[in-house]
């Protein structure tokens, strides 16, 4: 009986420590105002220092921050890393795409045609299965960069002004989001065309999209206060809405677990919804107003901007559990 209760006192303790989760903020220097956050395959953490015009560089190991300027009238709003391990920023002040070379802090700088487009209001991009990187403009555009070539190609929005984000498949399809649009949409990367798909909800403020590892993408709906998610196979929706009496639901990212991870404005929180259960869990910040514009990471660590704390905050959770 003895070794009976021992074993299951074990299992409990395994069980608590299987979805025992660890917060730890790290604190930026005043005016960075930190928009969107990035992690490098070496676990540096990049963020977009929107207000500066900065790359921010955070080493979590040792807690010390580098900042590189993005040039004149830099005000860079995302920040994604490439394929090719570096920072990509979609700066809005600069009106262009933006990579910083992490070895010799290089900054290149490649504008969008000022002919045609002199302000666009850069939002979020991602990259194809051929290396070219896509991108959004909440004026009403979205385009696409070959980086190689040099060669970029900006396209008029459905509906107008509203794109906002995108992401990238696990076979490098791009699908992107529209705020003031309401819609998802799918491009076709020969044309560039964008085919509309409609959210069960009306109106919902779709703001953010995030594939999982089955290509369904999630989005978070920031009129609604839903998480949504479309499926291409069988081209079926569903929705759920987070926990609250008036939630806003503003970032999501999926990681390699397929736990959505969401930021909740009215409740100043990370919220985890897993599909499989259909649960959701809530992560609060430690501090008022944390405003958390955009979040990414990997396995095991979920990275968050809070922009209204002027930090950086990750999450860290174990690893293929339910």
């Amino acid at each position: 009986m003895r070794c009976l209760l021992m074993m299951l006192a074990a299992l409990a303790v395994a069980s608590a420590s299987a979805h025992a989760q660890e917060s730890k903020y790290y604190d930026l220097p005043k005016g960075d105002y930190p928009h969107d956050v990035a992690v490098g395959p070496s676990g540096e953490v990049w963020y977009a220092g929107q207000n500066l015009g900065i790359a921010g560089r955070l080493n979590p190991a040792s807690g010390e921050i580098e900042r590189i300027s993005l040039g004149k009238k830099s005000a860079p709003h995302g920040v994604i890393v490439g394929p090719d391990g570096a920072p990509w920023f979609t700066d809005g002040g600069q009106n262009a795409i933006v990579r910083v070379d992490p070895a010799t802090k290089q900054v290149k700088v490649w504008p969008l045609p000022a002919e045609r487009m002199p302000y666009t209001s850069l939002n979020t991009a991602a990259f194809d299965g051929q290396g070219r990187i896509w991108f959004t403009g909440q004026n009403g555009v979205y385009g696409r960069l070959n980086p190689m070539a040099g060669d970029m190609k900006v396209w008029d929005a459905p509906r107008g002004p509203g794109p906002y984000g995108i992401t990238s498949t696990p076979n490098g399809d791009i699908w992107f989001v529209s705020l003031a649009g309401s819609y998802l949409a799918n491009v076709d990367l020969k044309t560039g065309a964008a085919t509309v798909y409609e959210p069960p909800t009306k109106d919902q403020g779709a703001r953010r999209v995030w594939s999982d590892s089955k290509g369904r993408l999630w989005i978070s709906e920031w009129n609604s206060g839903n998480v949504s998610v479309y499926d291409p196979s069988d081209k079926s929706w569903k929705q759920w809405k987070l926990p609250g009496e008036k939630p806003r639901t503003y970032a999501v990212w999926v990681d390699p677990d397929d736990k959505v991870w969401l930021s909740e404005w009215a409740a100043n929180a990370i919220v985890r919804f897993d599909p499989a259960t259909e649960k959701f869990e809530s992560f609060p910040s430690n501090r008022k107003n944390a405003n958390v514009r955009q979040m990414l990471g990997r396995k095991g660590e979920t990275w968050i901007a809070e922009s209204g704390t002027e930090r950086i905050r990750v999450i860290r959770h174990p690893v293929g559990t339910d």
